[in-house]
């Protein structure tokens, strides 16, 4: 079997495992029934802006052409850095897009892999964004009007918290233990001002994920496109958006948004 075209981040379905689905042209790929079959994905040299569609020789961003890193809402500093968000000021790059993605309710939560880390996202990508960020648990601490709000209590956090994902280890599947996720969220709520503290999110249910593994890597050996771009292996499992090849070899499938690649299997 054989499909080419463009690719996206893959998309996902929180069940037990998850699902993951790999956009690939017009074809969805259903990625869980390769695991444990050899997979091959050959890179022919193109990749499109996944904002403007345009040819461009170096993806920006994961996934944008340098023009569009500058000036694409969806590129803005604001979308790694909630907290510079301006437009509940009616700053933006476009309005009209921020009012859809940044003047709406935001969840700030805890998520736990290797740590416990903080982190921001827009309420309708819950449980989409501990998905990708390979969660193995997670709790919502704030429901906030708009990205601003969140991003300044994340800040907040960060002097008690990370904020960035340990990628190596939560691939190795170091998972944090001994804690207690619902009182770590009540030691947090007790950090924040008040004036933040009144956006506390009431429910207090933990999402488990559970990912569709065979064999974790015992150690980690990056591989991408740009230096490799035949690249073959028994494909051991995928967590967060990186597949997990034989040999502890692991591709990051975001970090190629746009590529033009071929798949057989």
């Amino acid at each position: 079997m054989q499909y080419e075209g463009n690719i996206l981040k893959m998309k996902t379905e929180l069940f037990q495992p998850v699902n993951y689905i790999l956009p690939i042209g017009d074809e969805k790929v259903e990625m869980n029934a390769l695991i444990g079959k050899k997979i091959r994905m050959r890179f022919d040299g193109r990749i499109n802006c996944i904002s403007c569609g345009k040819q461009t020789k170096t993806s920006f961003g994961q996934g944008f052409c340098y023009s569009c890193l500058q000036t694409a809402p969806e590129a803005s500093e604001s979308v790694m850095r909630p907290e510079l968000s301006k437009a509940h000021l009616g700053i933006a790059r476009d309005m009209e897009w921020a009012e859809k993605h940044d003047l709406i309710g935001h969840i700030v939560y805890l998520a736990v892999s290797s740590e416990v880390k903080v982190g921001v996202t827009r309420n309708h990508q819950v449980p989409t964004r501990w998905i990708d960020q390979g969660a193995s648990f997670a709790i919502k601490l704030a429901k906030t009007p708009n990205r601003h709000i969140a991003g300044i209590i994340e800040v907040f956090l960060k002097d008690h918290f990370t904020d960035k994902t340990n990628w190596r280890a939560m691939l190795k599947n170091e998972i944090l233990s001994d804690f207690n996720l619902l009182q770590e969220k009540e030691k947090v709520l007790e950090l924040l001002p008040g004036e933040l503290r009144k956006y506390t999110e009431t429910d207090d249910s933990i999402t488990e994920i559970v990912y569709p593994v065979e064999k974790y890597p015992a150690a980690i050996n990056s591989i991408g496109f740009d230096k490799m771009p035949d690249i073959e292996g028994i494909l051991n499992g995928i967590k967060g958006q990186y597949l997990i090849l034989d040999d502890d070899k692991v591709l990051n499938i975001r970090k190629h948004n746009g590529y033009y690649i071929q798949l057989s299997f």
